[in-house]
């Protein structure tokens, strides 16, 4: 049986760890202080744990409080996707589709997909959630998300499904200052020695394992000074002169006057957006998506 006062008193907990501060959680909560301060007492309590130390900055997290805070801030976003689902149910829409993508899939395929999609099913309520591409398969394998737009390929284990959806090949974004700036295509193997702006890997691990390969193809590891989240944040950090980046040739439509945006001599292609579901989950809004995709 679900202990609903276990769940609202860990709501309080996650409201005095975001604010930091018993009396500013309980304005933002439109209670009085000493109740919540009892209400937090009695979790404590029942966990058997402290949660938080009171000090002139306020309510900091102890070491046990820290350590279950990310999954009470995922149960919070769990109830509120719970929320969202049921309200919609009660106002009539036929169903929801959740879809997880990383910013640039947001700016790119996405819009023409949804439009298309509501104008199939204008009952359907579609919500949109930002990831990055490390957290598309463990969203798609919790239900989370029903379809994850992100850098992904490969094999993504026995029920995730992958279909590329864009490929774009390989230019290096340098400054404008650089002696390689005015070059037509820039060889691979001639940026040995350069210090690169690389996209982290944690974000995403075979975007980022995919360009050192291609980089040790041609006898060297890159040396990377600076790991961004996005390919944006590359841009910008070329543009500061910290180093260069290896990035998608549509880039070039982006950079700045102070970056140059140039093709590499060999051609090598990276996936920028594809498309992956769970297929131990019957969904047919998702079917109706990769039916439009694959029908391009």
């Amino acid at each position: 049986m679900i202990n609903f006062r276990l769940i609202r008193h860990l709501w309080l907990f996650l409201v005095v760890a975001e604010e930091k501060s018993f009396r500013k959680a309980a304005e933002r909560l439109g209670m009085s202080q000493p109740p919540l301060t009892e209400q937090i007492q009695v979790l404590e309590q029942s966990l058997k744990v402290k949660l938080f130390e009171r000090s002139r900055r306020g309510a900091q997290l102890t070491p046990v409080g820290a350590a279950i805070f990310p999954a009470v801030q995922k149960l919070a976003e769990q109830l509120e996707r719970l929320e969202f689902v049921v309200r919609e149910a009660a106002a009539g829409q036929s169903g929801v589709l959740t879809i997880g993508a990383i910013t640039s899939a947001m700016l790119d395929v996405l819009p023409d997909i949804i439009a298309k999609l509501k104008s199939g099913y204008p009952q359907l309520t579609v919500s949109v959630r930002e990831i990055d591409s490390v957290d598309a398969v463990p969203s798609l394998l919790t239900g989370e998300i029903d379809l994850a737009f992100a850098r992904l390929e490969g094999d993504l284990g026995e029920t995730v499904q992958v279909l590329p959806l864009m490929q774009e090949r390989l230019a290096v974004a340098l400054p404008r200052t650089h002696p390689y700036a005015e070059k037509p295509r820039i060889s691979l193997a001639s940026l040995a020695e350069e210090d690169f702006v690389m996209f982290a890997r944690r974000v995403s691990p075979l975007y980022f394992d995919h360009l050192i390969a291609s980089c040790q193809a041609r006898g060297f590891s890159p040396r990377i000074v600076h790991e961004v989240s996005s390919v944006a944040s590359q841009i910008a950090f070329v543009g500061c002169g910290q180093g260069i980046a290896l990035v998608p040739v549509i880039l070039k439509k982006l950079a700045p006057e102070n970056v140059m945006v140039r093709p590499l001599q060999e051609r090598v292609d990276v996936v920028t957006t594809a498309i992956a579901w769970n297929t131990t989950r019957s969904n047919p809004f998702v079917d109706a998506v990769i039916a439009q995709v694959r029908s391009r």
